[in-house]
């Protein structure tokens, strides 16, 4: 066995801190055990550089599942100790995602009694938010309450102390600022917060008797033990330099020795040699009926009984399933990201089962991406990286497992739930092809999701968002797509057949599709051209509302496009969030039809998943501002229908030429590439479809995929092009974002008179058929039948393109003065297959 197999968890020989300490100057200090509960290692955090490694809490260090089952136990004991048996009885514990759910859950085992529930970063459908809130300096940040039983926070809160519990007490925010938030919706007379270590700073320490006094309740804290961190000055820029640097080095050897494979798990060791990757063996667990996997929607004290009889048959199962090798080996039971009370309490039955015989461990995988430094100083020896494979809400992306590569593990055994036992688990890179490589034997358990009972809300049957590159060419974490699939129905009718059904009233707009524009050779050069001039001036724009949108919606908004104009912008705004402050925004894009509302589907599915105050929608552009008061109207009325309520009607845009909205990037109207081209530059995705036959009650609205074009497209090109002068209008953005906060924003609607103007002048008499702005125009020129253009006397190259597609069309362009916009396109009034012409006379006698 390897040196990591053999030398103790808990015996300081090493410190594994030393290295972080050495290189940055990083010092931990504390009472007596302090450095034999933690370690120290680095993370790829924007917001905080170290990681402080707990060698009891089974996250990241493998230890036996006995010593971090008592750990947490230990600390519920004197919980109960403190409250007294009676008090203890009626408390509820609370514990965080993702790192301490199992350890709160063992909190509540040492006060026996007491129910449990653990904030969650997986939304459920079908059952309501209790709550949530945010923590600031974690790689994943929003958390959600999700009981079964809506009253289990409000139950005697007067009368009951409420326990919560995280792995770290380090500024105390996340904690304090969900007891205000709680104590806002059920004030109690009592909490108590439990974590492993106390790590503030006298400051820090301070704060929590005066929060105490601040909401009238008495505060007490238990721990384990007590310290502190030192950070010098600039240590989060060493750090992630250090990172950057030790990566980059890693890479390098890995590229040098031809592993790579390996290059991608960052790690500077070799696995062990194998034969060939280990086997794979399903063990079914015979879980207990009606006991649900973790605390995420509550668990009681008839639930902890039924597991505690159930767990030594189950450990019996694994047991039997191991090969003779095995049985007398080391054994890691790995849980999976939140479901770690699960596998822990798995760990601590197989520990009695094979007593002296084997050596059981027990860590979980986490979304959390740390170095690891093969060197005994440091608490991270190695990582293995995979696919996420629970499908999460927030789209795909990389997950780790810990010191389990090299650790010498005879077999692993994967606890999952059935809701992460997917393809992405089973496939070639995924976690079990991960650990197969490192370990003789792979066991896979699976334990039931469990699906609360209490239909809480209609949106239990609720679908779930569409991604690329099923559903669109944009990579699955830019934008999750509120619809249905369409793609193998048709929808297209000639532009002439649908205008005139139309404005006879015998359609809708949303209940057909044009057909695709295919741009010629002449106009994709035309756009090419103008994606480049523009670049800089989008990307501005996106800068800007961004910011506006961080600094008044912030810390973590929800972006909501308005598909499929607005959701290039959401793309846009998400990756200016990323570069430029590290966040990992949520981006969905949702319909809304002109005369027909939101989709009401959609915006439950939004309140199901997220706090709807968190909700921005967003939009390309203002014309006269019809979607704006839509957006509004259909709100309201989604509200007094009985839905969910909380969403801001307010649209964040790139370009509010109309005067519309108070959240903008410009109110310029000049030419957005994106309106320039239709599903092309949109992720191949149509516009969306509203039909009676085609959509129900619980459905999204419906859209087309077109993979046919994928040879033409250029969306994620329109993106990257943006995207490359984020960093070289940084200063520009800063500047005009300050002015924009602290300007007057109030919309002046200046567009919608224009549009009621041009309507009478020119014989119209319907705003509906009056396209003001660059992209609407565009918009006329490729989706309906034209009459005329108004363009601006004087406009310039933004104009090009709509004079180029009016000159393929027969319409004439007409120069005028006045306009507050660059041009307004006419939709052909009262238009039929015979009113051939543009010269108006089509609306005599109407």
């Amino acid at each position: 066995m390897s040196e990591r197999a053999t030398r103790e968890e808990n015996v300081d020989v090493v410190w594994s801190g030393d290295w972080v300490a050495e290189r940055l100057g990083v010092a931990l200090e504390g009472d007596g055990d302090l450095r034999e509960l933690l370690g120290l290692a680095l993370r790829r955090n924007p917001k905080r550089a170290h990681l402080l490694v707990s060698n009891v809490l089974g996250k990241h260090v493998p230890q036996r599942p006995s010593v971090v089952y008592a750990a947490g136990h230990g600390l519920g004991e004197r919980v109960r100790a403190l409250l007294g048996e009676e008090e203890a009885r009626r408390a509820v514990v609370l514990g965080y995602a993702e790192t301490a759910t199992g350890l709160g859950h063992a909190v509540a085992d040492g006060l026996r009694d007491a129910p449990y529930l653990h904030s969650t970063r997986r939304p459920v459908a079908g059952v309501a938010q209790a709550g949530g809130f945010e923590e600031a300096h974690s790689h994943a940040t929003s958390h959600l309450l999700l009981p079964e039983d809506p009253e289990l926070l409000a139950q005697g809160a007067e009368a009951s102390t409420l326990v919560l519990v995280d792995d770290e007490f380090s500024t105390g925010n996340t904690v304090l600022n969900t007891i205000r938030a709680l104590h806002e919706l059920h004030p109690r007379d009592r909490y108590v917060i439990v974590a492993l270590v106390d790590m503030r700073s006298p400051a820090d320490r301070d704060r929590l008797t005066a929060f105490a006094a601040e909401i009238g309740a008495r505060v007490d804290l238990v721990t384990r033990s007590t310290g502190t961190v030192t950070l010098p000055d600039g240590v989060l820029e060493r750090g992630q330099a250090l990172v950057a640097a030790q990566e980059a080095e890693q890479a390098e050897e890995a590229r040098e020795t031809g592993e790579a494979g390996e290059a991608r798990e960052a790690s500077a060791s070799a696995p062990p040699s194998v034969p060939a990757p280990a086997p794979v063996t399903r063990v079914d667990l015979d879980w207990p009926a009606g006991v649900p996997d973790g605390g995420r929607h509550g668990f009681t004290p008839a639930h902890r009984a039924a597991l505690e009889a159930a767990l030594p048959d189950m450990a019996e199962r694994i047991a039997g399933a191991l090969g003779g090798g095995a049985r007398q080996g080391r054994v890691l039971v790995l849980g999976f990201e939140e479901l770690m009370y699960a596998p822990l309490r798995l760990g601590t039955a197989l520990e009695q089962t094979l007593g002296a015989d084997a050596e059981v461990r027990y860590s979980t995988t986490t979304r959390s991406p740390v170095l690891a430094v093969d060197d005994p100083g440091y608490a991270i020896r190695t990582r293995l990286v995979f696919p996420a494979h629970d499908t999460p809400a927030d789209g795909p992306g990389d997950r780790y497992a810990y010191n389990v590569a090299g650790a010498g593990f005879d077999a692993v055994v994967a606890v999952v739930d059935s809701a992460a036992d997917t393809s992405e688990l089973h496939a070639p890179e995924g976690l079990l092809a991960r650990l197969a490589a490192h370990t003789g034997q792979v066991l896979l358990t699976v334990v039931p999701s469990y699906t609360p009972t209490t239909p809480v809300q209609e949106s239990a049957v609720l679908p779930e968002p569409l991604r690329g590159p099923d559903f669109s060419s944009y990579a699955p974490e830019d934008v999750g797509w509120l619809l249905q699939d369409l793609s193998d129905t048709e929808l297209e009718a000639p532009t002439e057949e649908r205008e005139e059904a139309i404005q006879s009233g015998g359609a809708h707009y949303a209940e057909s599709l044009p057909v695709e524009y295919q741009p010629s050779a002449e106009y994709q050069a035309l756009f090419s051209a103008a994606l480049e001039t523009s670049a800089a001036r989008i990307a501005r724009a996106v800068g800007t509302v961004t910011e506006t949108v961080l600094a008044e919606r912030g810390p973590r908004p929800v972006l909501v496009s308005l598909a499929r104009a607005g959701t290039p912008v959401g793309v846009l705004m998400r990756r200016w969030a990323q570069h430029r402050h590290g966040l990992d925004l949520p981006h969905y894009a949702i319909s809304i039809v002109r005369g027909r509302g939101i989709d009401a589907t959609a915006l439950r599915w939004l309140a199901a998943h997220h706090d709807p105050a968190d909700v921005v929608f967003v939009d390309g552009w203002t014309g006269k501002g019809a979607i704006t008061r839509e957006l509004a109207a259909a709100i309201e009325e989604f509200e007094a229908s009985g839905g969910p309520a909380g969403f801001d009607p307010e649209i964040a845009v790139l370009a509010d030429p109309g005067g519309c909205v108070r959240t903008y990037g410009t109110r310029e109207d000049f030419l957005i590439p994106s309106a320039c081209l239709n599903s092309t530059v949109s992720g191949l995705i149509s516009r969306t479809v509203l039909r009676a036959d085609l959509v129900g009650p619980n459905d999204f609205h419906g859209g087309k995929f077109y993979r046919e074009l994928a040879a033409s497209d250029v969306s994620v090109r329109f993106l990257d092009t943006i995207a490359a002068r984020f960093d070289e209008v940084a200063g520009q953005v800063e500047d005009e974002a300050k002015e924009l906060l602290a300007a007057d924003r109030a919309p002046t609607w200046e567009g919608w008179a224009a549009v009621e103007r041009i309507s009478e002048e020119y014989g119209i008499h319907d705003v509906n058929l009056v396209k003001p702005g660059v992209g609407e125009t565009t918009r006329v020129l490729l989706r309906r039948v034209p009459w005329k253009i108004l363009a601006k006397r004087g406009a310039g190259a933004d104009l090009t393109h709509i004079r180029l597609l009016a000159e393929q069309r027969g319409v004439p362009v007409e120069e005028v003065d006045g306009l507050p916009y660059s041009c307004v396109g006419l939709i052909h009034p009262r238009y039929t297959r015979g009113a051939t012409g543009a010269d108006g006379k089509a609306v005599k006698g109407a």
